[in-house]
């Protein structure tokens, strides 16, 4: 039985409406807690960082949490979106998903995985980064 399920989406993803759509659809059926990830680049450590505003990453962060409250609330409902903990990470996106499973002691994560390309195959999506290092199950929705 789950009592914490993470549902990792990219929100430029129109195609990780489906895996949050699972996500929730798990979730109901263990009356677990439901929490959705998406992640951000860090733009305050990179090279680049210098052409950025100093408040830049703050407000991509910011931005980005309204985009993923709204977008988990016109799939799921507003009802249910009250009852959903959305979390914006900053950083690789396979370490935050997994760094946060762990800090939620999460029993299972549910990540879209998208029709594999060549490149893909020699450098691991974040999907399979995901699979390979988790302690807890993982739920791939190909989407």
């Amino acid at each position: 039985m789950n009592k914490t399920i993470l549902c990792a989406v990219d929100i430029s993803h129109p195609e990780d409406r489906e895996v949050l759509q699972t996500a929730d659809k798990l979730a109901r059926l263990d009356n677990a807690q439901l929490d959705v990830i998406t992640v951000v680049p860090n733009f305050g450590v990179t090279l680049v960082s210098s052409y950025f505003d100093e408040n830049f990453q703050d407000e991509i962060v910011n931005d980005t949490q309204n985009k993923l409250t709204d977008i988990v609330g016109s799939v799921l409902g507003e009802e249910r979106n009250k009852e959903i903990r959305h979390v914006v990470a900053t950083g690789s996106i396979y370490e935050e998903i997994l760094e946060l499973a762990k800090r939620t002691n999460t029993d299972l994560i549910v990540i879209g995985a998208h029709k594999p390309q060549l490149r893909e195959f020699l450098l691991g999506p974040n999907a399979a980064r995901v699979v390979r290092h988790s302690k807890c199950s993982v739920y791939v929705v190909r989407v």
